[in-house]
């Protein structure tokens, strides 16, 4: 199967009044789609938003013309992989090493640059967006003088071996893949079923259809889906793993789209989903469709493959010293599914934490879910 990136800017009559589309080439090999809001006034104060999977720009659409309106011009681009963004490599084979973190930071300073900016006044992700966000606060802090993460929190940068001289070599650690597939009822991680050659066409061309994929998807990460009742775990083991919803923790013989169809809300409760109508699932699905969902999937594969993990060690013991503000929804799974990282951020990784807000009646999609109140906290956080 192939995908097509590209295609021009988001017709208007799908974006919110004050939201234009357009195109921005040149951006580090990318021609690059971007959302914007604000730019009739030359000079304000530049915001940059991050959207995560399997999300676009377009996931800002509920905030943006207010942010704008509080005098900021607000660009939201598609992310490498993702949407009209053009010039990526979407191969399973192809040039992975493109959508490692580093280059990800060095798209989000050239589309900055190429704006005009020096400096925002603040980065925003959301999911693995909030990655891309937390690497751009802690590598560039002269550029982006501030930092909201939404929804995943931030660690820090993996460690170094530390004080190893004359120490046995640590035994290796457990497999826990293996030990998942082991449990009474055999699991599987999510993250590295993303990583797997088949799990695009999984999503991609699902029996369900892609509308009704997307449809249960995002129904079962959202407050919604009356399963969503995140706690701590205990730990990085199978036991533990295994409490997390399917969606993280996966059932071993099914595929993504086996396993958010056997979720799937009523006809009732897609009519009366006020936060996410048909009318706007379909741009997901419409653009998915023409880019299937390997370009997103390759940010994953970096992650669990650990090919890239030692140009990131070299910044092992670094923390994000400007102000920074973390937002989830209080259904959302996400603040929990890596145990010890929402304390390790809000202890170590950050050191000019201004809140960490867990914001009722939203789960994983928590600007979409609920606006008015990641408005409220966004405006308070940027004031301050």
């Amino acid at each position: 199967m192939s995908a097509v990136a590209g295609g021009g800017p988001l017709p208007a009559g799908v974006l919110p009044a004050g939201i234009r589309a357009r195109m921005v080439p040149g951006i580090n090999g990318l021609d690059m789609h971007v959302l914007e809001a604000g730019f009739e006034t030359p000079g304000r104060p530049c915001l940059l938003l991050l959207h995560g999977f399997p999300e676009l720009a377009y996931s800002w659409r509920k905030v943006m013309p207010a942010l704008a309106g509080a005098g900021y011009h607000v660009i939201a681009p598609d992310q490498r992989g993702y949407g009209r963004t053009a010039g990526w490599d979407g191969d399973y084979d192809g040039d992975l090493a493109s959508f490692r973190l580093l280059n990800l930071v060095r798209d989000a300073l050239g589309l900055v640059a190429a704006f005009g900016y020096r400096e925002v006044a603040a980065v925003v992700g959301h999911d693995f967006g909030a990655s891309v966000a937390a690497w751009c606060a802690l590598l560039r802090p002269d550029v982006f003088r501030a930092m909201v993460l939404m929804s995943a929190p931030f660690a820090g940068p993996p460690a170094l071996p530390f004080a190893t001289l004359d120490v046995p070599p640590a035994a290796p650690a457990p497999d826990i893949h293996a030990a998942l597939a082991a449990l009474e009822r055999p699991r599987k991680h999510y993250q590295w079923y993303y990583s797997t050659r088949e799990a695009n066409a999984d999503m991609w061309r699902p029996p369900q259809g892609l509308h009704a994929f997307l449809r249960g998807y995002y129904h079962h990460k959202s407050a919604d889906w009356p399963g969503n009742r995140p706690f701590r775990l205990a730990g990085w083991t199978a036991g533990e793993l295994a409490k997390l919803p399917t969606y993280y923790v996966m059932d071993l013989g099914l595929d993504m789209a086996a396993t958010v169809a056997a979720e799937m809300p009523s006809p009732a409760a897609i009519a009366a989903c006020a936060w996410l109508p048909e009318h706007e699932l379909a741009v997901y699905a419409g653009e998915y469709a023409r880019t299937g969902f390997q370009g997103g999937l390759q940010w994953y594969r970096c992650r669990t493959g650990g090919r890239f993990v030692g140009e990131l060690e070299v910044f092992a013991g670094r923390a994000i010293e400007v102000p920074s503000c973390f937002i989830a929804g209080a259904a959302d799974w996400g603040i929990e599914q890596s145990p010890g990282a929402l304390e390790q951020m809000r202890a170590t990784a950050c050191t000019a934490m201004r809140g960490c807000h867990l914001v009722p009646e939203a789960g994983h999609w928590v600007q979409q879910e609920q606006p008015g109140e990641v408005l409220r906290l966004l405006l308070g956080f940027l004031a301050g």
